[in-house]
């Protein structure tokens, strides 16, 4: 269920879920510890169910302790209910419905580009496009790796944009779609995306980039297609780096 639903959308449905669940069992007459405890251990059982699917162990963790750490805070601060729709609102904020199918906010080691430029050399000047950037870590990444490079950074989410910018004043950073805007006049793109997102991003690849140029993806591999190199983040964190348009055979 948690692999087809986006997300935020997946963690709030099972949260509102849970909630339903502890006061439909508290308006049954059902004692308040046993009506905290029931929701909590289905959270906990939908959390292992998701991680078994192949949703992330931060995202699992958080499925599990949303429910629990939502009435302990009410239960401490004495807040209204209501008052969970100001940090609501201000998810949907920071991270726009339109970006709930990319990728989470999880930001890039400063470190875990540092391989790359041995497998893809890029000429003085070259430009590095960051395809969601959030808040800029991944163009940090970029300028340790390429210092003589032009870095340009594309976020959909505004506040984010607004904190690349910044944080990297070197840096050409856009509010704007990564999908909508053509890689053709990048000597490489970097991603930090999720598996679901990859086959589209090689097939706007193969069709824009041009020729020589790279798609580099931290983690996710483009399963149908040949990478040129493989180098590692971090102990079990690999780098995909594809070149277009020979090296790199779609499958």
């Amino acid at each position: 269920m948690f692999t087809l639903i986006r997300w935020p959308l997946a963690a709030l449905s099972l949260w509102a879920a849970l909630w339903v669940t502890h006061l439909l069992a508290l308006g049954q007459g059902v004692p308040a510890g046993l009506a905290m405890l029931l929701p909590t251990l289905a959270g906990i059982a939908a959390s292992a169910l998701a991680r078994l699917r192949g949703i992330s162990t931060a995202r699992a963790v958080a499925l599990a302790l949303g429910f629990p750490v939502s009435l302990w805070f009410l239960g401490v601060s004495q807040l209204p209910a209501w008052i969970w729709l100001l940090p609501l609102g201000l998810v949907f904020w920071i991270y726009p419905v339109h970006a709930w199918r990319d990728a989470p906010v999880f930001p890039t080691p400063l470190q875990a580009l540092q391989a790359v430029p041995a497998q893809a050399p890029l000429p003085k000047g070259a430009r590095i496009l960051d395809a969601g950037c959030g808040a800029g870590d991944g163009l940090k990444a970029l300028r340790l790796a390429y210092p003589q490079a032009q870095c340009v950074g594309l976020e959909f989410s505004r506040p984010l944009s607004w904190v690349a910018r910044l944080r990297c004043p070197w840096a050409q950073v856009r509010c704007a779609d990564i999908w909508q805007d053509n890689w053709g006049a990048y000597d490489m793109v970097y991603l930090f995306q999720r598996p679901e997102t990859m086959p589209r991003a090689l097939a706007k690849a193969q069709s824009e980039m041009k020729p020589g140029s790279w798609l580099v993806s931290l983690e996710f591999e483009g399963r149908d297609c040949t990478p040129t190199a493989v180098v590692e983040a971090s102990p079990g964190r690999p780098v995909w780096l594809y070149q277009w348009p020979r090296t790199a055979k779609m499958a």
